[in-house]
């Protein structure tokens, strides 16, 4: 028996779930697939559950600031079985709400993994499937990596469910997710390495932003070694003998586990494109610019599993499911408009950006003027104890407008949403700074950031 539908979303996270809501109430009939539970990456295994864990180690981070300035620690401490418990208060009901959400709005929910048998054919687990359009939207994994023992290694998922924290911990990567949990660990009593191949931590990101949040990470303990390769890992009877190169020298470090911080992939692997002839690289679907497959125009991906210019954050995944919906309900060539997108590593303190770094104005040609402050001594990080903490702002000479800003420092990952809409109103530098702001706030900063 073949079942058909007005269109088929394969992933249940934010992208996926945003245009199935979409067309579910335009009267299509819409069915979602997930291999796994419903909510995808980010509610379940990625920000959500991880920002509930650094709360943790905020308060830890917060208290220690303020020893001899009127807080006594003392033996305050993280649980982290009962900081764990408190992570599964929030995500264990999550998937059965986004799916009774789904029904309720006329969805079928499909458990099983969806693989192509023709252009609109699918299977799911042996059922056959056929569709008038197909989003693809199945979000990312870890790379693979190319040494021994690279099995051995856990990525950021079972880390989020870890009873215990081990003494000694190893994160693979200077991205993202190795850094965001290096400052959890570490709070936590870990003793924490970070090794990435690269010379560079936190590329995306200023790099002189980058330098102030290294120095942070190595006094709190954390050892960063950065042009280092994995060489292989191979298990002890108490851990894991990881060998690291650097300077082509070989010296073994000894762990207890082993993280994936390297890097994630579109997750297309189970799929069969072929038989869809969906053109895809190791970037994602390949995509025009309103989201619709180039070679199969029954398709559309979105998230991270689309090759297109948005950075692989949730926001701009919902914001990319919900342009495909609108596509391909109403036939139309809308493009997501990435203009003003900040992005954030939750670090303590935090390190956010939007719009372009330093470097990248410099290589067009434009004439900028860069606004650096080193806000360590500003009262809103004063207050707290923060010794470490900057802004820089990319201005446009000519035309007076916001092309970066980046900052390292509490709370900065709120203001920078302030910048972001001024940048997607087109806002100019001094309209911006004639803000009246709650005081004292931090975003009361924001006029001499400026």
């Amino acid at each position: 028996m073949t079942t058909h539908y007005d269109l088929i979303v394969i992933g249940s996270g934010t992208a996926g779930t945003t245009a199935a809501h979409a067309c579910a109430k335009e009267g299509w009939r819409v069915a979602v697939v997930d291999n796994l539970p419903f909510g995808g990456t980010c509610v379940l295994r990625g920000c959500d559950p991880k920002k509930i864990l650094r709360r943790g180690a905020e308060i830890i981070d917060s208290a220690s600031l303020l020893t001899s300035k009127g807080i006594d620690p003392g033996t305050l401490r993280v649980d982290w079985p009962a900081l764990m418990a408190h992570k599964r208060g929030f995500t264990e009901p999550m998937s059965d709400k986004i799916e009774e959400g789904l029904e309720s709005a006329g969805v079928t929910t499909l458990h099983g993994r969806a693989s192509f048998t023709a252009p609109d054919r699918l299977t799911v687990d042996g059922d056959t499937l056929t569709a008038s359009h197909v989003l693809i939207a199945t979000g990312a994994r870890p790379k693979s990596m190319p040494f021994e023992g690279s099995e051995h290694m856990i990525d950021s998922t079972p880390f989020m469910e870890l009873e215990e924290l081990p003494k000694r911990i190893l994160f693979v990567g200077g991205g993202f997710i190795s850094f965001e949990f290096a400052h959890i660990a570490a709070r936590v009593g870990s003793d924490v390495t970070i090794a990435t191949h690269g010379p560079r931590l936190l590329k995306g990101f200023d790099p002189d932003l980058v330098d102030l949040l290294r120095t942070r990470s190595t006094d709190l303990g954390i050892d960063i070694r950065t042009g280092t390769a994995i060489n292989s890992i191979v298990p002890t009877g108490s851990g894991f003998a990881v060998v690291t190169e650097k300077d082509g020298k070989e010296s073994t470090l000894e762990v207890d586990l082993v993280v994936h911080g390297a890097g994630r992939e579109p997750d297309l692997a189970d799929l069969n494109l072929e038989a869809a002839s969906v053109e895809h690289s190791k970037a994602g679907v390949t995509v025009s610019e309103h989201l619709q497959s180039v070679s199969n125009p029954a398709v559309y991906a979105a998230g991270d599993a689309a090759a297109s210019p948005g950075m692989p954050l949730t926001p701009v995944a919902s914001m990319e499911g919900g342009v495909a919906a609108r596509n391909m309900l109403k036939g139309t060539r809308e493009a997501p408009d990435f203009t003003g997108i900040p992005t954030a590593v939750f670090t303590i303190p935090e390190l956010v950006r939007v719009g372009m770094l330093e470097e990248e104005a410099r290589e067009q040609g434009l004439d900028v003027d860069v606004r650096y402050n080193d806000t360590s001594e500003w009262f809103s990080n004063y207050r707290l104890g923060e010794t470490v903490a900057a802004t820089k702002i990319i201005v446009d000479r000519e035309t007076r407008r916001i092309l970066g800003a980046h900052m390292l420092g509490p709370e900065y990952a709120e203001v920078v949403n302030i910048i972001a809409l001024a940048m997607r109103l087109g806002l100019t530098v001094d309209e911006v700074s004639n803000l009246v702001a709650a005081y004292p706030s931090v975003g009361s900063d924001l006029g001499s950031m400026l």
